[in-house]
């Protein structure tokens, strides 16, 4: 029997991901919904809480960019479509240069010492986590399923700062147009699709380790925000 109001093509049409993504709602809406992105959307942030998730998220993007080039490596060996998924997550390399230099900049801009800031433990702890899905034991489909969760998070949630009826201070247009454009949208959903064609093909173990990683995602970024939003008070 079809869920109240869907037919059975629409109830087909979901991917796994989708299926996750509802059965934690509440998890996904906590990590890009979180009340530090709130009060960026509604103009009430804490100009101190951004400068600390500033200097620690420069400090998470230089260990991501590991973690981004082992995903790399993983596709090239594992993957049954290598060509097209090792050119989509190097478009994302090259991204992360360009993504530090811009990090730099706005430290300047903010008066934020970046050679002073010492990761909080929510960063390292990320950081860890991130260490050990970079380990040759852990499947490609695990690895680009939590690639596209940490990316996702942050495109959905400055996505949010930037919909008709925000009131994003001026100063923070920029950093929200970063991951809230279009274009990364795009290239999530290019993440996306290869973790679902992945996803599809996977044992149901290799499916249940990757829905583990997901949900470990979303929690460290919840934990991330926590950190930046806490430290204003």
């Amino acid at each position: 029997m079809e869920p109240k109001g869907k037919t059975r093509e629409e109830v087909e049409k979901l991917t796994v991901i989708d299926t996750w993504l509802r059965k934690h709602r509440l998890i996904y809406l906590g990590a890009t919904r979180h009340s530090f992105v709130i009060s960026i959307r509604d103009g009430t942030v804490d100009f101190s809480g951004f400068k600390i998730w500033l200097g620690q998220d420069y400090k998470f993007v230089r260990a991501f960019v590991a973690f981004v080039a082992s995903v790399l490596i993983k596709a090239w060996k594992e993957s049954d479509e290598s060509e097209g998924d090792t050119e989509v997550i190097l478009s994302g390399v090259a991204a992360l240069n360009d993504e530090i230099a811009w990090f730099k900049k706005e430290a300047s801009g903010f008066g934020v010492q970046l050679s002073d800031v010492v990761q909080e433990q929510p960063n390292r702890d990320y950081c860890r986590f991130l260490e050990g899905l970079m380990s040759p034991e852990v499947e490609y489909t695990v690895a680009i399923t939590a690639y596209w969760g940490i990316e996702a998070v942050y495109q959905d949630s400055f996505a949010h700062c930037l919909e008709h009826g925000s009131n994003t201070p001026s100063e923070l247009q920029e950093a929200c147009q970063r991951w809230g454009n279009d274009g990364f949208g795009q290239y999530c959903n290019s993440l996306k699709n290869i973790a679902n064609r992945r996803l599809e093909k996977a044992s149901d173990e290799e499916r249940r380790k990757a829905e583990v990683t997901l949900l470990s995602v979303l929690e460290h970024e919840v934990d991330f925000w926590n950190m930046s939003h806490d430290g204003s008070d």
